[in-house]
């Protein structure tokens, strides 16, 4: 599979090329899946502008107070809703029952692991009185049940095996809930799989800068101190600070990553970072917050703040000046995904690029 690759380079003092490749998605695995590559390599969908030191003030390095404060977009908090069952990237059956069915007899049965191989599924029920589909729960009755798998991700298509697990688990579950279950053909539901993820892989994309020391490795709370500064927050992994987006439990807008070993130093104090990450993850966060535009002011923002030397991760020097070009060509990005119904930020684009 191919995925989105931009590479904006240099040409001379005064002329900017940008070329486009697309490379394999992520690299695949002698058992057939993939996985996505460590951010420390040159991950091939990354999209890389370039902006040199003399744009960040080379040879006048900034004092802890000079540096712009970029926050954290600041609209009302909304919550990010529980996954939901979407025809666009699941294939679902149909679990019909001869009578309403409570919450609690689904919940008692639902398989103990809700994944076929590398593929998610999720189970949903009707309302007997809204009618509206929704996660089984308590003190509530159901009419209809349905569950369906996702056809792809970011390891790959739904493929032979994962379907027949899946076809077992729901099989197993339908069992003990008295229902009968209808399943789609296999043939077609793998066809699908591999269109969306042929789709997806071309389509993917995320934006990456590393800034580095100029002199001396950073202390680690000199790097935390800063980034709290621009609205970063601890994330949910040690050696990474997010960005929240406005969504309460969405994935964050930005992420810097660091060395996982420096977090968890037994003196966080003597601990020292020799280079952040400043990640992008496009399809996960709606073109109207701007993560764009907010990730290049956080970078640029560090870059000042920690006295750092900005570069792409061929260690080339990145220049403001390709910025904009980056920019034309997310919204050609954003346009694309619109069109298949999966905009960038939307739940079923977070669950497909994942």
């Amino acid at each position: 599979m191919n995925s989105l690759q931009l590479w904006l380079a240099a040409l001379g003092a005064l002329v900017l090329a940008a070329v486009i490749a697309h490379g394999a998605w992520t690299t695949r695995r002698a058992g057939g899946g993939r996985r996505l590559p460590s951010l420390d390599a040159a991950p091939s969908r990354h999209l890389e502008p370039r902006f040199d030191d003399a744009a960040l003030g080379e040879g006048a390095p900034a004092a802890p107070g000079e540096a712009p404060t970029v926050m954290a977009p600041k609209p009302p908090r909304r919550t990010h809703g529980t996954p939901r069952i979407d025809a666009l990237i699941d294939a679902i059956a149909v679990l019909a029952v001869d009578q309403p069915v409570s919450g609690e007899t689904l919940l008692a049965h639902l398989p103990p692991s809700r994944r076929a191989g590398g593929k998610p599924f999720l189970v949903e029920g009707r309302h007997r009185d809204s009618g509206e589909w929704e996660p089984p729960a308590p003190d509530t009755w159901y009419r209809e049940v349905q569950a369906g798998v996702q056809l792809a991700n970011r390891l790959g298509p739904l493929n032979e095996i994962e379907y027949s697990e899946f076809v077992q688990k729901i099989q197993a579950f339908a069992d003990a809930i008295g229902a009968t279950p209808d399943f789609p053909d296999m043939l077609d539901v793998v066809a699908r799989a591999r269109e969306l993820d042929a789709f997806a892989s071309g389509h993917d994309a995320q934006l990456a800068m590393r800034l580095r020391p100029r002199r001396n490795a950073w202390a680690l709370p000199f790097v935390q101190q800063h980034a709290s500064r621009h609205g970063f927050v601890p994330g949910a992994t040690p050696g990474r600070l997010v960005l929240p987006g406005s969504e309460e439990g969405a994935p964050p807008m930005l992420a810097l990553q660091f060395d996982p070993q420096a977090a968890l130093a037994d003196d966080p104090r003597q601990a020292r970072i020799d280079e952040v990450t400043l990640v992008f993850d496009v399809p996960h966060t709606a073109a109207a917050e701007q993560p764009f535009n907010a990730w290049c002011a956080a970078g640029r923002a560090l870059a000042l703040g920690l006295d750092a030397l900005v570069s792409d991760d061929k260690g080339q020097p990145l220049h403001p000046d390709a910025f904009p070009m980056v920019g034309s060509e997310l919204g050609e990005l954003y346009a694309k995904l619109a069109e298949r119904d999966l905009p960038a930020g939307s739940p079923a684009a977070r669950r497909l690029f994942s």
